[in-house]
């Protein structure tokens, strides 16, 4: 269920309605876990199993750390993280090693290529094992247990919503059990906090609907083998707005699950934070879903050794968690390719650093890292739409090759027009940053301004979105 659907708007009005209901107050995780369940079957009735059966497990493994035999606390955490990850790996990767191992035309190889993707499986897996791990590392059960209900019951009613809350169910942000559990309480109408939600919504709605929707009627000509025949130029520009458009895509979903979870009382963690100012690739990934990459540096990163181990380690730790985060979002080499390049790029930024090659405080420096990094970040996108490897490869020898083809004005005029919001709206939050530093202050940067472009925003929502479309990290 689309969060820009009319069938989805009709499911948080009655919802809502509903939970802030005073007679209906005991109710309100339950109604919130109904609603969920109905968002998800919507459009995947069919696998609303996978769901059910993932839940199931985190139950079952979370409540026997707890409340289990003490001695068999880590066997019950392993066996529920590996669970977690034979259902995440066989939904998600069997195509992929059916195609690249097994002949097509046997009987397995093509089964295994048919398996279907559940919607949200890599979100909804990373919490599932987020809630095992935490409940295992908390050497203090007796305080855990004020989270962990004795009563199964309880605890699964509990369970239930943490991994189904729909705002973040499908695509995030990733919410870490220790995050969540605490907030599961009674929620008042009187404690909505409107003005951010307001803020929060129009914003990622206006993200997603107005620049994402129209850049990606563009961005089409990045198929294969519809860009063969582009000028170099046109295709720098398509690479560009592509872009503009998945941040502004991703983004725009992240705010409105930050916005909607904020209605019912929730409070989800940012999961961007301006990423495209990033003046190097470790604060890039400080900044863009930050979800995923905490998630990575806790429960990866860190447990395979982090930078405890030597500088030797700490590379081999950081190319193994990107390549592990570029197969997370999708089932294809080319993912692991962006994660390694990725890896690559903050382990010889590392190297720099530790030999003090990369610590340049002038500003001019600071803006041509931050050029690199997005030039850098920019190119690696071309893996996420052409996951097809030697799709990629055609593309930059068509870069290089298509010098004296004619330019698409067309396409390159609408990619400016919709690419002005996302590089002002980070240019806004650079002048923000240069203004509280040099003021001292924190108070928001020009009010006035802030109420015109939120209304223009909302203008722009009801009379220019672009054609509907899915969310690009439903794919993940």
């Amino acid at each position: 269920m689309l969060f820009n659907s009319f069938p989805f708007v009709l499911l948080v009005l009655v919802t809502f309605g509903l939970y802030y209901t005073p007679a209906l107050r005991r109710w309100q995780v339950p109604l919130l876990s109904i609603a969920s369940l109905v968002f998800y079957a919507y459009n995947q009735l069919n696998l609303l199993w996978l769901l059910l059966l993932s839940v199931s497990i985190n139950i079952v493994a979370s409540y026997l750390v707890v409340y289990g035999n003490p001695q068999n606390r880590k066997f019950h955490a392993t066996w529920g993280v590996v669970a977690n990850l034979l259902i995440l790996c066989f939904f998600k990767y069997g195509p992929l090693l059916g195609r690249t191992f097994l002949p097509a035309d046997g009987s397995v190889g093509a089964w295994l290529v048919s398996l279907p993707l559940p919607i949200g499986i890599s979100f909804f897996t990373f919490q599932g094992i987020s809630l095992v791990v935490d409940t295992y590392r908390n050497r203090d059960v007796a305080a855990y247990r004020s989270l962990i209900a004795r009563n199964l019951a309880k605890h699964t009613q509990t369970v239930f919503f943490f991994k189904a809350f729909f705002p973040q169910l499908v695509s995030g942000p990733i919410v870490k059990a220790h995050d969540f559990l605490p907030q599961i309480s009674a929620k008042f109408y009187r404690d909505i906090r409107w003005e951010y939600c307001f803020r929060t919504l129009v914003l990622g709605y206006f993200l997603k609907m107005v620049v994402a929707d129209n850049l990606k009627d563009h961005t089409l000509m990045i198929t294969y083998p519809y860009f063969e025949n582009l000028s170099s130029f046109t295709l720098l520009v398509l690479l560009f707005g592509y872009s503009m458009q998945i941040f502004a895509d991703f983004a725009g979903y992240s705010l409105i699950a930050l916005g909607l979870a904020a209605l019912f009382g929730y409070q989800f963690p940012i999961n961007f934070n301006f990423p495209y100012i990033a003046s190097s690739f470790s604060d890039f990934w400080r900044r863009w879903h930050i979800s995923l990459s905490s998630f990575l540096r806790e429960y990866l990163y860190i447990p395979l050794g982090g930078n405890r181990k030597g500088p030797f380690r700490t590379y081999v730790n950081l190319m193994l968690t990107m390549i592990l985060g570029g197969l997370w979002h999708g089932a294809a080499w080319s993912y692991a390719v962006w994660g390694f390049a990725h890896g690559l790029a903050l382990a010889v930024e590392r190297l720099l650093s530790d030999y003090g090659l990369f610590r340049v405080k002038s500003s001019a420096a600071v803006l041509l890292k931050s050029i690199l990094v997005f030039a850098y970040v920019t190119a690696a996108w071309l893996l996420f739409k052409l996951p097809e490897f030697h799709h990629a490869l055609a593309y930059v020898k068509a870069i290089a090759t298509n010098l004296n083809k004619p330019h698409d004005s067309l396409s390159i005029s609408f990619i400016a027009l919709y690419s002005v919001p996302v590089v002002g709206y980070h240019l806004f939050e650079l002048a923000r940053q240069l203004r509280t530093t040099e003021l001292g202050t924190t108070e928001p940067f020009l009010p006035r301004l802030h109420t015109a472009l939120y209304s223009l925003m909302l203008f722009l929502i009801i009379t220019n979105s672009g054609s509907g479309g899915e969310f690009i990290y439903f794919q993940f």
